[in-house]
């Protein structure tokens, strides 16, 4: 799984939460402790990121903040609903797993969106505003696709990649090195949640890097020789069809 899953990310840039959670659901892990390990891969595969970025000075750190400001809380929210409903009606589990197939679907369909209007993409009169005159706006975005990223572990590379490129003003590097250290914030501290409760299969985790790292190695070579565009396309198709099943 972490190499197929490795190199459709390394081909695509199809996040791998929304690859690798509803699989491991769909083989037999169960939603709470697939959420939870899937957090934790996702925190060290983002570390490795978050520090070439670093080097490359592609990282936005006053966005970071903003963002972090609110997905931090929203996640940690998200984890203690989770155990508040398992607490008092025992349905942590159907609940994750409602939640993870709309979520997929949501995820499938903005990028089958994006594959679609890409081309006709415009700077809009969001992005012109300054960071600082939309602070509020942005912990609020932060804080509700945080909670969605606590509950589900999908979003953190996908759902927040949407949000900045059409809200703020930035290049693509810094798109891709500020949505990856936002997300290994968000990643890190809602695992760690998810691992204080106990749902956090760490043998799982490490047997899913040791696959993923080759995995998406080989998908990088391969990508100058695959056509991208339909192969996320088929992708977000096989997400869509994972959330469907799902519910």
């Amino acid at each position: 799984m972490g190499i197929l899953v490795g190199c459709l990310v390394g081909m695509t840039g199809v996040g791998g939460a929304s690859l690798l959670t509803p699989v491991l659901v769909l083989v037999g892990i169960q939603p709470s402790v697939a959420v939870g390990t899937d957090l934790f891969y996702n925190s060290v595969t983002k570390l490795f990121g978050t520090v070439q970025h670093f080097r490359q000075k592609t990282i936005d750190f006053r966005l970071v903040g903003h963002l972090a400001a609110g997905s931090v809380p929203g996640a940690v929210a998200a984890v203690a609903m989770l155990q508040w409903f398992d607490t008092f009606f025992h349905n942590q589990e159907h609940l994750i797993r409602q939640s993870l197939g709309a979520v997929l679907i949501a995820v499938s369909l903005t990028t089958l969106a994006r594959q679609l209007f890409r081309r006709n993409a415009r700077e809009n009169r969001w992005q012109a505003v300054p960071l600082a005159q939309k602070r509020a706006a942005t912990v609020l975005i932060g804080a509700a696709l945080g909670f969605i990223v606590g509950l589900t572990s999908i979003g953190s590379g996908s759902l927040f990649a949407i949000a900045l490129m059409h809200l703020y003003r930035l290049t693509a590097a810094q798109l891709v090195g500020t949505d990856i250290a936002h997300a290994f914030l968000l990643v890190t501290a809602a695992g760690l949640m998810h691992a204080g409760f106990g749902n956090v299969d760490f043998l799982l985790a490490f047997n899913l890097l040791i696959g993923s790292v080759p995995g998406v190695l080989l998908g990088g070579a391969l990508a100058p020789k695959v056509p991208a565009g339909p192969l996320r396309a088929v992708v977000a198709a096989l997400i869509l069809i994972s959330g469907v099943k799902l519910l």
